[in-house]
């Protein structure tokens, strides 16, 4: 394998030079991907209806472009699948991932073209491995195998040409032979739609592989790997796989999972986050000191970003290019992509750090925030409060989702809390006092409306037992791959549900 890890380190070195660019040159990178793509579409029928071949620059784009969510763009992915060609991008789009749901939808199919697959998703995968190569000299990832931990959904064939699944399905499906000959498992296993069977040929498949990089969303990561010691019977990962050196993962915040992971993997590696989502590929830890993305400036995704306070769905009225955000600011993210997703809001917030170059974190979502009594309380603020608080009580938490309790019978509101621990706390009251104190500290909206119990009483707090949460994503038919729990809930459907198998 020395022939591809000097290729690689070549291949890097280049990559490298144009990442460069983007960093010293946002603005210009930016404006001229949106160029190109309005006048590589200008002939489809979207481009057709908004007048693409009038557009002349970002002003123009703003007024002759409406924001859009899926719910608006909908028609025109149905007409892209039953196979009609030029519609939201040029040519023909024979695959479509499937991805959670909205209220109008219980699944939302979005189409992957091929630049999409190849110069967005598969780019980022490469430029991981560069920075980490560029932080890490002298590496030899190509000596081992690569785990990685795909999504839930099989290939349903469309036509002779076309078929749905998850992304990582997609991706997997289509690796080019440099990654393909170095994954693990077998693409059978990889595509393999029931969890449970999927999880058991996981193990059976990887524990004699040597295994030097894994990658997967951190739950059911944990999920493989407690399984993989259950079985070979080894106190640490590092005996199964000494050689294990990075951990790629995304999808959710990695501080509440990252002190279980170190106990479990039993040696020191190295961690790398991705944001990455079914409508494209964000940004990338460039730096091993910070926590921080770098956001991607090339990948055929336009920016543009909403101030989360004045966010208002399809009536958004601030929307501003990357030259236009402050740091320290919550904000909606609006990408046009290339693969036909136009001025399209994909419900996530993210927050820039810096923006030179530009660096961020993600802050959750916009329909993932508990706001029921004025508390403002984002992803970000109840993931750090609880990965501080196992910190300081000694726990391991496995996942977790947050509640409100609505007032009634005089009784005041407040917050339910329903956690699934690997490492239960010693004291759950001593657990919930400091959670509700670091909640306080870090955001001062719920501080002002816990003071004095006035408007939100002190916090409930359920400890569910092992695989509560498996189980209802059973229920619901998410189980593994890239499903999550929604964290922060504004109606009750969900702790209705988890009392149930409480009782």
């Amino acid at each position: 394998m020395m022939f591809f890890n000097n290729i690689f380190a070549w291949l890097i070195k280049k990559r490298l030079q144009q990442i460069e660019f983007f960093k010293n040159n946002p603005s210009v990178v930016q404006q001229k991907l949106l160029k190109d793509m309005i006048l590589k579409c200008s002939s489809t029928k979207f481009g057709e209806l908004f007048s693409f071949k009038e557009i002349k620059n970002y002003i123009d784009f703003t007024q002759k472009v409406p924001i859009q969510d899926y719910t608006s763009i909908y028609t025109f992915i149905e007409e892209t699948l039953t196979g009609k060609k030029n519609i939201l991008w040029k040519g023909s789009t024979h695959w479509f991932s499937k991805s959670s749901g909205t209220t109008s939808h219980r699944s939302k199919i979005l189409p992957v073209t091929k630049e999409h697959l190849y110069d967005c998703h598969y780019k980022g995968g490469k430029d991981l491995l560069s920075l980490y190569y560029h932080n890490y000299p002298n590496r030899k990832l190509y000596n081992g195998k690569h785990l990685i931990i795909g999504g839930s959904s099989e290939i349903n064939i469309l036509d002779k040409k076309s078929y749905i699944g998850d992304l990582s399905a997609i991706i997997i499906k289509n690796l080019p032979f440099w990654a393909e000959i170095r994954r693990t498992p077998s693409r059978e296993t990889s595509l393999l739609s029931n969890w449970e069977e999927k999880l058991d040929k996981l193990v059976r498949e990887t524990i004699e592989e040597d295994v030097y990089i894994l990658a997967g969303v951190p739950s059911w990561t944990l999920v493989l790997l407690k399984r993989i010691l259950e079985f070979t019977g080894k106190k640490s990962i590092k005996e199964v796989w000494p050689n294990l050196e990075l951990y790629m993962h995304g999808g959710v915040n990695f501080s509440p999972y990252k002190a279980e992971f170190e106990s479990i993997i039993g040696e020191k590696i190295n961690y790398v986050e991705t944001y990455n989502s079914s409508e494209g590929f964000y940004g990338i830890q460039d730096q091993p000191e910070t926590n921080e993305l770098l956001l991607m400036l090339d990948y055929g995704i336009f920016y543009e970003f909403i101030p989360v306070e004045e966010f208002n769905g399809l009536n958004s009225k601030k929307v501003i290019p990357i030259e236009d955000v402050e740091i320290n600011k919550n904000y909606a993210l609006v990408i046009s992509t290339n693969a036909g997703l136009w001025r399209y809001i994909i419900g996530d917030t993210i927050l820039f750090t810096c923006t030179s170059p530009y660096r961020f974190k993600i802050t959750g979502r916009t329909t993932q925030c508990l706001n029921v009594f004025g508390e403002e309380v984002i992803v970000e603020n109840a993931d750090r409060a609880i990965a501080e608080t196992c910190k300081e009580t000694n726990a391991f938490i496995k996942d977790y989702a947050v509640f409100p309790i609505f007032p009634k019978n005089n009784q005041k509101g407040g917050h339910e809390w329903f956690i699934e621990f690997s490492k239960q706390p010693n004291n759950l009251n001593e657990f919930t006092v400091i959670l509700d104190n670091k909640l306080q500290s870090i955001n001062s909206d719920y501080a002002a409306k816990r003071q004095g119990d006035f408007v939100l009483t002190f916090p409930k707090i359920h400890i569910l037992i092992e695989n509560t949460f498996e189980l209802w994503l059973k229920k619901q038919n998410k189980l593994g791959g890239q499903h999550k729990i929604p964290r922060l809930n504004s109606t009750r459907e969900i702790a209705d549900q988890l009392i149930n198998y409480i009782n």
